[in-house]
């Protein structure tokens, strides 16, 4: 799969999850094994060195920098990328410090990332990924860059809001009710690219994509190439603590349901301990820790609870008061694998030497 200027041997792009979940070791190893690696930005200074308590911004395009350089000593050669959220309030600064880091190319989602373009335009190798969950997003995506920037995507990611984890890109009352055709929407971006632009980019299908029998099914119905996330997770390179690859091993399918985000976005999540995280909040953190986001209902009037503490608890380990994001098929792993493992199975002989 060709992806602006870079190539990978296997049509996967590795999804990218905060905090500090998919960071330089789960990034680099799903490189080095031939798919796209991603380090998710979002909160990725938290739990860093450069953390001191009081400089949260300061320390996010540091860590971010040195995962990078990390991800890059396990797969020299190997495409590494970002996953910037466009709802982060130092979302330029991410986007800029990817770029000065190295990232091969950044995928952005959490709202349309109108302003990408702009912010890479002294970097025009890295390529961009926009995240949509529409042809409209797709395609309003695509007029304002092209507009603006006399820029296109290099590659769209369509996401899956019934099945994918963490942050979803559709309103909370639409999401299972069944009316949402991932595949539809990927034919539709597809055909909007070719016929609009004359430009024939991989479209790439998140959310769902569990074994070979999954993928096979993405390709069958017109996707080019998937994005997996949950399945990562229960990996010996996964960036996470043993006790939140625990929780995936332990949960069942009714563990696994939908929150609203104080970001204003519903999420998909382990559900069971979502007021022990409010709780936890509002006692040890009652004001806003460090503005992560944009707009937040926490922030503002301390609604839900603080969603970059809650993420940073859970990649710590604490599983009681931490938020476990995963997608619906967290309930499906049954053991601790490597990312080779993964590219095993779902490849095969297909794999070159």
């Amino acid at each position: 799969m060709r992806i602006g200027k870079h190539e990978v041997a296997y049509p996967l792009i590795q999804g990218g999850m905060g905090v500090r979940i998919s960071a330089c070791r789960l990034a680099g190893t799903v490189a080095r094994c031939g798919g796209v690696g991603l380090i998710a930005t979002a909160g990725i200074g938290l739990n860093s060195p450069h953390y001191k308590g009081d400089n949260y911004f300061a320390s996010e395009s540091l860590a971010l920098k040195d995962e990078l350089a990390k991800a890059y000593e396990i797969a020299p050669d190997g495409v590494i990328g970002t996953n910037c959220m466009v709802a982060v309030t130092d979302f330029a600064e991410l986007v800029k410090a990817s770029c000065e880091g190295g990232a091969k190319l950044i995928v952005s989602g959490a709202g349309l990332p109108l302003s990408l373009p702009g912010l890479t335009a002294d970097w025009p190798d890295v390529a961009l990924v926009p995240i949509v969950s529409s042809v409209k997003a797709a395609e309003l995506i695509a007029r304002k860059w092209k507009k603006s920037y006399d820029r296109l995507p290099d590659a769209v990611v369509v996401e899956d809001p019934g099945t994918a984890g963490g942050h979803l890109g559709e309103k909370l009352e639409r999401i299972g009710t069944g009316e949402y055709d991932q595949y539809a929407t990927v034919r539709g971006v597809k055909a909007y690219f070719l016929e609009t632009w004359q430009l024939d980019i991989p479209i790439i299908a998140a959310g769902g994509v569990w074994d070979r029998a999954d993928f096979d099914d993405a390709l069958a119905q017109g996707a080019d190439g998937v994005q997996m996330g949950t399945r990562f997770v229960c990996t010996e390179e996964c960036d996470a603590d043993d006790a939140f690859k625990q929780a995936y091993l332990d949960c069942a399918k009714e563990d696994i349901g939908l929150l609203m985000s104080p970001a204003g976005l519903p999420g998909r999540a382990l559900i069971s301990n979502v007021e022990a995280i409010r709780e936890r909040d509002l006692v040890m953190t009652p004001t806003c820790p460090t503005g992560c986001l944009k707009k937040c209902a926490y922030k503002s009037a301390q609604e839900r609870f603080c969603i970059v503490q809650a993420l940073d608890r859970a990649q710590r380990g604490d599983v009681d008061t931490g938020l476990i994001f995963c997608g619906t098929n967290a309930w499906k792993a049954e053991k601790i694998e490597t990312v080779q493992d993964i590219f095993d199975e779902l490849f095969g002989s297909e794999q070159k030497s």
